[in-house]
């Protein structure tokens, strides 16, 4: 009898009950246990497994440039950098409201480790998060223009809770980039995050985009209510490779 129960566990797909009542056969420990107690004991293991899940798939899904963490973050000194901040808006309440985060800084000190981070910890939450290198989103949404998939990826970034723009602003954007950035931009304002990073600072952003009018739609609309932080101090790269061992 108990075999049978395992088996329709399984093909139900119930992974976390499974190995629950599983390991409390083996250790023989059910006979301890209330009624109330096991289905509780299997519940929550159940839970567990399907968050667990879930978050692995989210943070597959969300092509991280980095494997980073909140809690790995270098708050030192010179880095400028507001601890008490990253960690107020590691807890998600910027995603609830919509808000975006704008991370501005010299190559190399940590900007995209920053957004990943705090993607990872979005993710976490329960979150839908993306990462993309904006050059490379906006070619890609070109060409699905071209061959007639745009809205179907322009539904999915809607769809993102968190959007990850790096490397805004190595080129100057052409007019069909303008336009897709200002419809990414249109379409989640107000109700979805979007983190960018970019090497300029905000000012530079409007020559980036290039026509004024439209610069001055998608620039009121990333910087309302945006949290700015600029990134300090020496590359952090450059730190790293001053301080790894000679072979």
């Amino acid at each position: 009898m108990i075999e049978e129960t395992l088996e329709k566990m399984k093909r139900m797909k119930l992974y976390g009950m499974y190995r629950s009542f599983h390991h409390a056969t083996q250790a023989q420990s059910l006979s301890g246990l209330t009624a109330d107690e096991l289905v509780q004991l299997l519940i929550e293991n159940e839970w567990d497994e399907r968050q667990n899940r879930s978050m692995a798939r989210s943070l597959r899904n969300a092509k991280f440039r980095y494997k980073a963490a909140v809690e790995e973050l270098d708050f030192q000194p010179d880095r400028l950098l507001d601890k008490n901040l990253i960690l107020r808006l590691a807890e998600g309440g910027y995603i609830t409201k919509g808000e975006n985060i704008l991370l501005t800084g010299s190559t190399g000190t940590g900007k995209s480790y920053l957004a990943c981070a705090l993607g990872n910890q979005a993710c976490s939450k329960g979150k839908k998060v993306l990462y993309a290198n904006t050059t490379r989103l906006l070619t890609q949404l070109k060409l699905a223009k071209a061959d007639g998939s745009a809205i179907k990826e322009m539904i999915k970034l809607e769809k993102q809770d968190v959007l990850i723009l790096d490397d805004f602003g190595i080129q100057p954007l052409d007019t069909q980039s303008r336009m897709l950035l200002m419809e990414i931009i249109e379409d989640r304002h107000g109700k979805k995050s979007t983190i960018i990073t970019s090497q300029l600072p905000l000012q530079a952003w409007y020559e980036v985009i290039g026509d004024q009018t439209l610069a001055d739609a998608i620039m009121d609309r990333i910087v309302h209510d945006a949290h700015r932080i600029e990134l300090q101090g020496e590359s952090l790269r450059k730190k790293r490779k001053i301080n790894q061992p000679s072979t």
